[in-house]
């Protein structure tokens, strides 16, 4: 039996999605791209998770940019 999974944020942290997001983007960008405050104002990981974790379609937002960053990744390393 095959337990791979198809998703493609299976075994990732939403610590992991954020740093990779932050490090990809910056802060202000991100803040322009997903307009929330924990990305605006006085911005950090830790802060950003508290919120996320408690709000489901922020995190659905944060979880599509990183997928969108990852196709575009590897749509330039072609």
């Amino acid at each position: 039996m095959n337990t791979t999974s198809k998703d493609p944020l299976h075994g990732l942290t939403l610590e992991a999605i954020v740093t990779a997001l932050v490090e990809h983007f910056g802060w202000r960008e991100l803040g322009e791209r997903i307009a929330i405050k924990c990305f605006q104002v006085d911005p950090s990981v830790s802060s950003s998770l508290k919120f996320l974790r408690k709000t489901p379609w922020a995190r659905a937002k944060v979880e599509s940019l990183y997928l969108f960053m990852r196709r575009e990744q590897a749509r330039a390393a072609r």
